[in-house]
């Protein structure tokens, strides 16, 4: 088999061609090896690997196979990890020049649990440094390119995972999402993100450990190989304290994701939005979505548009995330803020700002969200809205400051679609739909109910099947030829944007 047909298997598909003798685990590994020598220096997706440590898994999973052991769920199958996460013996950066160097002794939970489910972890993934910001450029591996223009942000902050799942090469990538991470890139690259219920992928590193905002989760091409990876990643951690069991026991078993089973969307009520009433959603992008809610929305029993009421959306996210990135970089800021980068800067000063009282306000305001929107879906079984408020800009603009001649309050306003949806605590996927006028690819927001994850992916894999038959609404495929062809990534102009962040002034 070729590297193309390998490599654009489904990780499903390759998979059960391991379990089947049909192909090996070296062979695939190798396979995904050249598809990143051939694409990576256009996009800058992958930007640390150990082949040698790899390859050894590779083999061990490949002598496993021969001698007929059981074989956990992912086994064989390459996966990238998002370089927030440690992997023990890789560098782990989080893209920031504090940690240019750092090879972590162990694994972080999340990563544990793919090890153990067979996965063979190839390398990593690019991120913004610590995962602050929508667009994937960081001082230690430079910025991340789309797909489809690599002179075009893929967003963030688990951009690098998009756009290797995009490209073929991995099958499978890890992401985490506080204002939409892992659904923003999914949107911009044509690929599907998936931001859980809280607890449903634990992790123990979460420094405000009852923050229900920031959480881990699995990117694929498609809704089925996504769930396939979660029924790997969902498990019990009393490091979490949002970790979802009672007393050790599970609440969520793995064969609720894997067999998928389907939702027919012909029994769902369907409430769509354009901006959830507060997003600051582009004229472009309202077109967009008009059409292509226009193209789709007779598939369900019934579609209407409404919303539940974000208001204070702005106000608690943005105080919300000043907190945790108080929590976690105010000693370095007050030390060394010149091993900052503009994002997070922005992020601890507008915390330094806040008072005990705009905490009490944020929290407030966060729980009324919460409550609106879970009696909300008392009458509806899904929403619908566009992924992001505006189509891929360059990624020498950090962040839109402004749509449409309005001004933005902050480097994070653009974000608002998802991020009201964080705020709710319901889960949410992204899928791909279609592509812009200039070929750059469009995505929708799928949000279920509060703790219905395998609800969610089953009717967002029914309407995955149904948006492939239906004219510009199918999954966009990069060029993979143009890009083997492009220039570096690193020799486009302003590459080198963020070179002064950690350097003494």
């Amino acid at each position: 088999m070729t590297d193309t047909a390998l490599c654009d298997l489904s990780a499903i598909e390759q998979r059960r061609l391991i379990g089947r003798r049909a192909i090996s685990p070296v062979d695939l590994l190798d396979a995904h090896l050249r598809r990143i020598e051939q694409v990576n220096h256009a996009v800058n997706a992958v930007v640390s690997i150990d082949e040698g440590m790899a390859r050894s898994a590779a083999k061990a999973a490949e002598a496993a196979v021969v001698k007929g052991e059981a074989l956990p769920l992912l086994h064989g199958l390459p996966v990238g990890i998002k370089d927030l996460e440690e992997t023990k013996g890789l560098r782990t950066t989080y893209g920031s020049p504090q940690y240019a160097d750092f090879v972590p002794e162990a694994d972080c939970g999340m990563v544990a649990n793919l090890r153990a489910a067979g996965a063979i972890i190839l390398g990593k993934t690019n991120t913004p440094e610590f995962g602050a910001g929508a667009n994937t450029v960081n001082p230690v591996f430079g910025p991340t390119g789309n797909p489809f223009d690599p002179a075009r942000s893929c967003a963030g902050s688990s951009g690098g995972s998009a756009v290797a799942l995009a490209t073929g090469m991995v099958p499978l990538a890890s992401g985490s999402d506080l204002g939409g991470s892992l659904r923003n890139p999914a949107a911009y690259c044509g690929i599907v993100g998936y931001r859980p219920s809280p607890g449903l992928v634990p992790s123990e590193k979460r420094g405000l450990g009852w923050y229900p905002s920031s959480m881990l989760g699995p990117m694929a091409r498609s809704v089925p190989d996504l769930a396939f990876m979660l029924a790997a990643m969902a498990s019990d951690d009393p490091r979490d304290p949002l970790s979802r069991a009672v007393f050790g026991r599970r609440m969520v078993e793995q064969d609720e994701f894997h067999p998928l089973k389907e939702q027919d969307p012909g029994t769902l009520r369907v409430a769509y939005t354009p901006d959830f009433g507060v997003a600051p959603t582009s004229n472009q992008g309202r077109a967009l979505f008009a059409d292509r809610i226009g193209r789709f929305k007779g598939i369900f029993h019934s579609a209407s548009e409404g919303s539940p009421d974000m208001s204070g959306a702005d106000r608690a996210f943005g105080v919300l995330r000043a907190e945790a990135f108080l929590a976690k970089h105010l000693p370095v800021y007050n030390t060394a803020r010149h091993m900052l980068g503009p994002n997070v800067i922005e992020n601890v000063e507008e915390g330094l700002r806040y008072t005990l009282a705009d905490m009490a306000e944020a929290h407030t305001l966060h729980t009324a969200i919460y409550r609106r929107t879970g009696a909300f879906f008392k009458d509806v079984d899904l929403i619908i809205s566009p992924a992001m408020t505006v189509q891929p800009t360059l990624w020498t603009e950090l962040a839109p400051r402004e749509i449409d001649g309005r001004k933005l309050a902050t480097y994070y306003s653009w974000l608002a679609l998802p991020y009201a949806v964080t705020l709710s605590t319901h889960p949410a996927i992204v899928l791909p739909c279609g592509v812009d006028e200039r070929g750059l690819p469009f995505g929708i927001q799928i949000v279920g109910p509060r703790g219905g994850d395998a609800f969610v992916l089953a009717a967002a894999a029914a309407i995955e099947r149904a948006l492939a038959g239906i004219p510009a609404c199918a999954r966009p495929v990069p060029n993979l030829d143009a890009l083997s062809h492009a220039p570096s990534i690193h020799t486009l102009p302003g590459a080198d944007m963020l070179a002064h962040v950690g350097k003494a002034a």
